[in-house]
């Protein structure tokens, strides 16, 4: 079993995927407008053209994604997605390009459990933890 996250965003999920495929390297393997979704389902025009299911895989992990219209969107709560990271300058790079027009909610730096820990949301709304933890 893998548990992986799936994000909802509220119109920009396509700008969103294909920033964290660019600065986790992954591959996007599916993006999916509601316009193209098969059978005769009722899409609002201004949906057409948003995401209705999109796929990154990086390494052997998957995040998941779509839009939610603008009646059903809620921005995220109460939960993060993170990055275990082995490297601190991989953990220091991801996280500088992650914050790029988000907010730093802790900023990235050692703790007693890492060498670099740290907390952002970005500029969509997803809230990360970056972690690079110290050998046991």
């Amino acid at each position: 079993m893998k548990l992986n996250p799936y994000l909802n965003f509220p119109g920009t999920c396509e700008e969103a995927m294909n920033a964290y495929a660019k600065v986790l390297g992954g591959e996007i393997v599916a993006m999916l407008a509601y316009g193209d979704m098969p059978g005769d389902y009722p899409i609002p025009d201004e949906m057409r053209k948003k995401i209705a299911h999109a796929r990154i895989v990086i390494g052997d992990q998957v995040i998941m994604a779509s839009d939610s219209g603008p009646d059903r969107f809620k921005p995220m709560q109460g939960v993060s997605v993170t990055l275990n990271i082995p490297e601190p300058a991989e953990a220091e790079r991801v996280f500088k390009a992650l914050v790029e027009g988000g907010t730093t909610i802790m900023p990235l730096e050692e703790t007693f459990w890492a060498h670099k820990f740290g907390v952002l949301v970005d500029r969509f709304g997803t809230q990360w933890m970056v972690n690079c933890e110290k050998p046991e």
